[in-house]
């Protein structure tokens, strides 16, 4: 089985425009969004672009501040103490990575929760973390990583067993790999957490689910997996002049093993659901205000 994102994606995205317009209307402007990228990383800032032109589709008003190598960290944290506090922003996002100065910083104590739609404040990340069953994560008032959260949406879209299972997150990183293990526990499934020092074919040979955040083209050796186990390939890596995930799909499939393709697999859910926080944020402030 292909896990393809797309359609689940175009599902999530149905009803946002409607959404969008009610906000707007009671709030007597757009939603707002601030985003702040590096513009070092040439990847993560034209995903970062493409973020943004798919938010201003539903009507809503955004705002890229860029960073680099040469900002003074003062002036980061200031910008995002700023946004914070301003009533007219209702969203900020702050993709990853950042340069290293700005990243040791302690702009996650800085960023306002309610905001924060990718779920990377100290306040968010804590309250994700004291959540053990996946109501308690339902009833969050803040946000939870979009990636994290999409991946959770395609395998239940696809119908993929987690209560009981197995599972092995590859990646600890706190935006994706770490708040991904938490959902699936949280989802009842056993989950493993697997990095650098792992010894990967003998973690992942009993998992049911394997979910790889590596960033490593050609990681995953098929072989190492069971028949019948589920792949969520998470990273977006380019190789050959092409986009590619940790494995080889035509190995996969050569085992019989079930896989979401990238691209078309997590990166659309992921945009999806990044896209329904920001009308969220937007409808939550309606809420305070009344």
């Amino acid at each position: 089985m292909i896990l393809e994102g797309r359609t689940l994606a175009a599902q999530i995205r149905q009803s946002l425009p409607a959404r969008a317009e009610a906000v707007c209307q009671k709030l007597g402007r757009p939603i707002k969004l601030c985003a702040i990228g590096s513009t070092e990383d040439y990847g993560a800032y034209v995903y970062l672009k493409k973020e943004v032109e798919a938010a201003q589709k539903l009507g809503v008003e955004t705002q890229i501040f860029e960073v680099d190598a040469q900002t003074p960290a003062e002036q980061f944290l200031n910008l995002v103490q700023k946004l914070s506090s301003d009533p007219n922003t209702d969203a900020i996002l702050i993709p990853r990575p950042l340069p290293q100065h700005l990243a040791a910083t302690d702009f996650a104590d800085r960023l306002a929760p309610q905001k924060d739609i990718d779920g990377m404040s100290n306040i968010n990340m804590g309250n994700l973390f004291l959540c053990k069953t996946w109501p308690e994560v339902q009833a969050l008032k803040g946000f939870a990583s979009c990636t994290a959260m999409a991946v959770i949406r395609l395998l239940e879209f696809h119908q993929v067993p987690l209560e009981g299972a197995e599972a092995a997150v590859i990646g600890r990183s706190c935006n994706v790999g770490r708040p991904l293990a938490h959902l699936l526990t949280c989802k009842n499934a056993t989950v493993k957490i697997c990095h650098t020092k792992t010894d990967l074919p003998r973690a992942l040979k009993e998992a049911d689910v394997i979910c790889s955040a590596a960033g490593a083209p050609g990681l995953i050796d098929a072989q190492w997996l069971r028949r019948g186990a589920t792949l969520v390939d998470i990273s977006t890596n380019w190789r050959e002049n092409r986009l590619c995930g940790d494995a080889n799909p035509a190995e996969l499939e050569k085992c019989g093993i079930s896989y979401s393709p990238v691209p078309g697999g997590v990166g659309p859910v992921t945009l999806a659901v990044l896209l329904e926080n920001i009308i969220l944020s937007g409808e939550r402030k309606l809420k305070e205000n009344k």
